[in-house]
């Protein structure tokens, strides 16, 4: 079992934690990703690795909660253990110098871009990250992405911190005034559509990083399949990077929203039972 070394809230439902896992941080790449699971019989759950520190032998995962499992993950405290983690797993990003690449995230998206974003500005590409939120208490990262960026664009709905609108109005702002040749988006699927609608009109290759269903995290399963280019693939292991031209972001949408009545009925019967303490 892996022990948290550490836990920190970003907000009231979104948490990082750092945990032990030296040969995982040792291998890990921009863009792998980890299984967790929490008890012997819970969910298999697919999280980015954020980061990675060889000394100390941990990995970053940042954690939204959801649902059932992530609830139950949130729920956990420095010292505590996690019953499975496996990783790393997935292709890691390919990184060259591209030019001008603009890296378009949103929400707990932001975690998995950090590495990406680390990874470009470290090969030598100007690298301009638009960082998206519904308001100002749900960016996340704000400075680490400083750090590695050579601009930093900040988009609230509300208006509430940075720019007013969506990731879109800053990844275009960027697109019309200087020559972007790469871009890369992290975040819910329906905004990765719009951001790929959008790049697409203006002839920008763009990689889109997706969070499907996943179970077993090898391709046995094929719970996390999706159509790239006509053809099928699955994200665990021929991604979870694509050509964002070529995702069919409405069927991966269909797919996502599956299992959503199930989950909120769990969540009623898991908020039940610790509304009245029953087992």
């Amino acid at each position: 079992m892996n022990r948290i070394v550490s836990k920190e809230y970003f907000s009231a439902n979104v948490v990082k934690f750092e945990v032990e896992a030296p040969l995982i941080a040792k291998s890990r790449r921009a863009g792998h990703f980890v299984i967790v699971r929490i008890g012997v019989k819970g969910e298999r759950v697919p999280l980015t690795i954020a980061d990675a520190d060889l000394e100390k032998g941990t990995i970053t995962l940042v954690v939204q909660q959801v649902g059932v499992s992530s609830t139950k993950l949130c729920a956990l405290n420095e010292g505590d253990y996690i019953t499975d983690l496996v990783g790393p797993l997935g292709k890691a990003t390919h990184i060259e110098n591209f030019g001008t690449v603009v890296c378009a995230c949103g929400g707990v998206g932001t975690a998995p871009m950090l590495p990406i974003v680390k990874a470009l500005h470290e090969a030598g590409n100007r690298v301009i990250t638009v960082l998206a939120a519904r308001t100002k208490e749900l960016i996340i990262m704000e400075e680490q992405m400083k750090t590695f960026s050579d601009e930093l664009i900040i988009m609230t709905d509300d208006g509430s911190y940075g720019n007013k609108g969506l990731v879109t109005n800053g990844v275009e702002t960027v697109i019309k005034r200087e020559k972007v040749d790469k871009c890369v988006t992290i975040g819910p699927a329906v905004m990765m559509k719009f951001v790929s609608l959008l790049t697409k009109q203006y002839d920008i290759s763009t990689i889109a990083s997706l969070n499907t269903i996943m179970v077993d995290g090898t391709g046995m399963c094929g719970a996390c399949r999706v159509t790239v280019g006509g053809e099928t693939k699955f994200v665990c292991v021929d991604g979870p990077e694509f050509d964002a031209h070529l995702v069919d972001f409405d069927e991966m949408m269909m797919r996502l929203g599956g299992y959503r009545d199930i989950e909120q009925s769990d969540m009623h019967k898991v908020e039940h039972k610790c509304k009245t303490g029953v087992n």
